[in-house]
């Protein structure tokens, strides 16, 4: 359960060596890409409506180990997926031709990263041969895997091409590997801080705009800071559930509620040329008509205003280093995610409950929709062990079967704060 290094060498030796096997290539020559997992303290739910949005990422997520191939060929093989991936990159590929019951449907992702390279005029000659993998038990854990996977490719790819491309470009090509070409209607929040993420820092960002900004917390610009202990770990704890969100039909439905109720507020305004998106619909416009919303229609514009609230005001607690203000925040975005997004089920609140209890804990919430995978907390550094012992035991009584298909290590993670992604 404790944090660790991430990737340390053994792993990376692993790799190159798997690469060097499958490539008949010296290991020497094998590139990895370094693509970490994401969390999102505050900014639950609000990106794809143009919404402000912190996250940052973790010291945990998807490698991948890759040698340009000798001609346009690309195979690839996974750690967590059985089966071989082989495709050629200079074939157009049309959006998402894989079956659904093809072995490896987890090429997608790599096949995605080709089509938005193309679709954006860039010329893709070489394949590549490459073995990619995540951190052991976090896949389908709502951490964003798939932006992760989806930015390893990207930066494979060009690499291999030696394209040049800004990470405000690739955010928006892995916007279209997961829009156009997976059929998810996210925002652009988890690609973003996984290619703009600086350790010690929370990124917040202006989904409408675009507009970024890295805010340096005290408390992880070193272990010490004026004689202070590092404060905080991140818990990330595992409910056992595996969904995969694309089959999941509660998040796509949440956008479209979402985007009704600003179509509604923003006919109520006068301002129904706009595009129905509630960061369209002036504060004060909400306030006035919110009262024309049906209940569930309320409920979403709630949470959406409200989470803004709560990000503003958390930034400010984490400039100031002040976790506890911090972590009430992320509790009532929790909150806020179950009573007004209507995200999770029986086993994820029963899980956001625990933490919120747990010794030691500032705040918890969902991680990802809420609709599978994990929840979050930041916790008090010298009580995260307690935190973690007190979590595993509290939800095995509550759901034994769910978490007796965890294996005890991995049921909570001891983490901390990660950097952008990277090749090394």
């Amino acid at each position: 359960m404790g944090a660790m290094s991430w990737p340390s060498e053994s792993e990376l030796n692993v790799i190159r060596t798997k690469v060097a096997e499958m490539s008949g290539k010296d290991s020497k020559e094998v590139r990895i890409v370094v693509s970490p997992y994401r969390i999102c303290p505050l900014g639950a739910h609000i990106d794809h409506q143009g919404g402000i949005v912190s996250a940052m990422t973790i010291n945990k997520g998807i490698l991948l180990g890759f040698v340009p191939s000798d001609d346009s060929q690309v195979l690839l093989q996974s750690g967590q997926f059985k089966g071989e991936v082989r495709f050629r990159v200079d074939e157009w590929l049309p959006r998402n031709t894989s079956s659904t019951k093809e072995e490896c449907n987890w090429g997608n992702y790599a096949r995605g990263a080709l089509y938005a390279l193309q679709k954006r005029g860039n010329h893709i000659k070489q394949g590549i041969v490459g073995f990619v993998c995540g951190t052991e038990g976090l896949d389908s854990s709502g951490l964003s895997s798939s932006a992760a996977v989806g930015v390893a490719y990207l930066l494979a790819f060009e690499s291999a091409n030696k394209l040049i491309i800004s990470s405000a470009e690739n955010i928006e090509y892995d916007r279209l590997i997961e829009n156009e070409y997976l059929g998810l209607k996210n925002g652009i929040l988890d690609q973003s801080a996984i290619l703009l993420s600086s350790y010690g820092c929370l990124t917040c960002m202006n989904c409408k705009t675009k507009e970024h900004r890295l805010v340096r917390s005290p408390d992880l610009n070193g272990n010490h800071i004026n004689g202070r202990k590092k404060q905080f770990s991140i818990l990330l704890a595992f409910s056992g559930l595996k969904q995969a969100l694309i089959t999941n039909p509660g998040y796509n439905s949440r956008v479209a509620e979402c985007r009704e109720a600003a179509r509604v507020l923003l006919q109520a305004s006068g301002n129904e040329g706009l595009e129905p998106l509630l960061s369209n619909v002036e504060p004060e416009a909400y306030e006035e008509h919110k009262c024309k919303l049906d209940p569930n229609l309320a409920k979403r514009a709630e949470h959406y205003f409200s989470e803004n609230k709560r990000v503003v005001k958390g930034v400010e607690a984490w400039a100031r280093g002040n976790m506890e203000d911090f972590g009430k925040l992320i509790s009532a975005s929790g909150l806020s995610s179950i009573q007004n997004y209507e995200s999770g089920c029986e086993p994820l609140i029963q899980l956001y409950e625990i933490l919120v209890k747990a010794p030691g804990v500032y705040g918890a919430r969902f991680s990802g929709a809420g609709f599978r995978g994990c929840c979050i907390a930041f916790v008090d550094a010298d009580r995260a062990l307690d935190a973690a012992l007190f979590i595993w035991r509290e939800y095995s009584k509550l759901q034994p079967k769910l978490a007796s298909q965890i294996d005890d290590e991995s049921m909570v993670h001891i983490c901390d704060a990660g950097d952008c992604a990277r090749i090394i």
